[in-house]
């Protein structure tokens, strides 16, 4: 099997610069492993690396999808797994960086995904006249595991959790607890951690940083209703540039909304992975050079 090192951890974590560090050290070449990254011109609001600042490493699934066009964890996969035989075949390592939890779990695991044939445009019109909240009791009701990673106010992810139990009589969790959850990789995760009310602050800061870098004109200039505006954030300033809000509370939102997901991506990475986890200290690349030369002969 091809040897994969994957980089998880809450957003704010640190996990960019890390893997700049491993893929220098270790040969390696760097694979997007979020959700939203994936999109052009959404650079401030996904928080995505400059070209600038990848020191010559070779990156992979960003900026591939318009954002116009919705994008799958399905498709991602798909692409995912090109990536890692093309990058594999060239002798590198592939280092995946990200903390989509499902789009990564679906790369390295025997993950398929429930054929519920029901279309999007179906299950919308189903539930046309419903809430998010009231879809988030639906799918509360039927599959209570799955509330613990999607947010409700993800209708398209909670509507097409909706479709697979009508479909199919169980539950998506149910669904993926049947699978074997077999690594299809050599794989060596490693999560990254930091004390909570330090990524709280870091979170606080970094979105500060953003509205100070445009984050603004990207949102204005970047209008789509696809995948892409699921990006926590986009909500949040579109409703602020149509004055349902003010700018402080846009903020105050987006920190709150960001803070919720981080803790949504540590309970899945807790329930999903067997990780290995360090603390993002002045220790951690040593600590994580010793994971990986423990783990193979590099």
């Amino acid at each position: 099997m091809d040897k994969v090192i994957v980089i998880l951890g809450a957003t704010a974590v640190g996990k960019t610069s890390m893997s700049i560090k491993l893929a220098k050290l270790y040969n390696g070449e760097i694979i997007n492993g979020d959700a939203m990254q994936v999109y052009k011109n959404l650079n401030i609001i996904t928080d995505k690396i400059k070209k600038e600042d990848m020191q010559g490493i070779k990156h992979h699934l960003f900026d591939i999808i318009d954002i116009s066009d919705n994008y799958s964890v399905e498709q991602y996969q798909e692409n995912i797994r090109k990536v890692i035989k093309e990058v594999a075949g060239r002798n590198k390592l592939p280092i995946i960086v990200g903390g989509t939890g499902l789009y990564i779990k679906s790369a390295l695991y025997d993950y398929s995904f429930s054929k519920d044939n029901i279309s999007n445009q179906e299950i919308e019109d189903k539930y046309k006249d419903k809430s998010n909240d009231e879809l988030y009791e639906l799918l509360r009701q039927v599959d209570a595991k799955s509330c613990e990673t999607i947010h409700k106010n993800n209708r398209r992810r909670v509507l097409r959790a909706l479709a697979i139990y009508q479909a199919t009589g169980k539950s998506k969790s149910e669904i993926i607890n049947m699978q074997k959850h077999e690594l299809l990789y050599d794989a060596l995760l490693i999560g990254l951690t930091l004390n909570k009310d330090i990524i709280n602050k870091k979170i606080d800061d970094r979105i500060e940083e953003m509205f100070n870098n445009g984050i603004i004109d990207e949102v204005k200039n970047n209008q789509t209703t696809s995948t892409a505006s699921k990006a926590i954030g986009y909500k949040e300033i579109n409703d602020y540039l149509n004055n349902k809000i003010t700018l402080d509370e846009a903020k105050k939102l987006m920190k709150i909304h960001t803070h919720q997901y981080a803790k949504r991506q540590r309970t899945f990475f807790n329930n999903q992975f067997s990780i290995n986890w360090v603390n993002n200290d002045e220790n951690a690349l040593e600590n994580i050079t010793t994971l990986i030369n423990n783990k193979w002969d590099l």
